[in-house]
């Protein structure tokens, strides 16, 4: 019988599960009780796909664009969703507005005035 991955969540309620029988392979012994389950066992296959990538391009933000075919913010968001996951909170600096693009995008009629100061307040 093949092995089958281990699921960290429950895919009804999105709680986490709980490990209560633990057996071995080579003898058959078997253990039962309450086992907490390892922060990386509790990502989604796609979180842990993310992560082999980004470990393998070395954390090159650029690198794991090309390979996933996302974009920087996507890139970001993921790494986000990943740290929370793994029980850290996501605390991101404070991003500077390039306000000449800003207001070049303007402009040329990309976005909106409204859009615009949006930006520029950094919301």
């Amino acid at each position: 019988m093949a092995a089958r991955r281990f699921v960290g969540t429950c895919p009804v309620c999105d709680g986490e599960f709980r490990v209560t029988k633990l057996t071995c392979r080579s003898c058959g012994s078997t253990l039962e009780g309450e086992f907490e389950v390892c922060a990386f066992c509790r990502m989604t296959p796609e979180q842990r796909e993310f992560v082999e990538v980004f470990l393998v391009s070395r954390g090159n933000i650029r690198e794991v664009e090309r390979v996933l075919g996302m974009s920087y913010p996507t890139v970001r968001a993921r790494l986000d969703d990943v740290i929370r996951t793994l029980g850290y909170n996501v605390q991101r600096p404070a991003e500077t507005v390039d306000r000449r693009a800003v207001l070049e995008a303007l402009d040329r009629g990309e976005i909106t005035a409204e859009e615009a100061l949006k930006r520029l307040r950094g919301e």
